[in-house]
């Protein structure tokens, strides 16, 4: 037993530092964002759905893995605010963007708060949390799906539900 007793140690130490390294979603939204555009939860948009237009802010495919329903791709490293605005004609719009979990999402809401709209929102926790709180995605062509694009392994931690997709 004393044998064994510093590898049990050694092991306990290595895993209680693995989860004292992990941060909530909250510290990391806080990390990347800066907070200029107001969060939505998952719950509120639940809650008025039919009332916003919903704009999806990751590569098209992650859109087409899975992506909330009615939501317009816009786009992330390829996204193009005028081709985006003749989609949008009314500027008082309640607009929510998306995207994984919430930090490419508050890049284009940025933007097109700089165009003058004025109701626009950040999904806080993206697409994920949206999953993670047990509600459906679609994959290309509207069809109800259990996949999620989880963007990377790293980022892909934060998706608790559905099936991980990375490519």
């Amino acid at each position: 037993m004393k044998k064994v007793f510093p590898y049990l140690l050694m092991f306990a130490c290595l895993i209680a530092s693995h989860v004292h390294a992990q941060k909530t979603l909250k510290e990391v939204l806080k990390k990347y964002n800066s907070e200029s555009v107001p969060y939505i939860t998952v719950k509120s948009l639940k809650e008025k759905t039919s009332e916003v237009i919903l704009l999806d802010a990751r590569e098209s495919k992650e859109y087409e893995v899975s992506h909330l329903k009615n939501a317009i791709f816009v786009g992330y490293e390829q996204f193009n605010i005028r081709k985006t605005i003749k989609k949008l004609p009314n500027k008082d719009a309640k607009i929510v963007v998306y995207c994984s979990l919430g930090v490419r999402s508050e890049d284009i809401a940025e933007q097109l708060k700089s165009k003058g709209y004025l109701k626009v929102y950040n999904l806080y926790g993206g697409i994920f949390e949206w999953k993670n709180d047990g509600n459906s995605v679609f994959e290309k062509g509207g069809v109800e799906t259990n996949k999620v694009h989880a963007y990377s392994k790293e980022w892909g931690a934060w998706l608790l539900k559905g099936e991980k997709v990375y490519e």
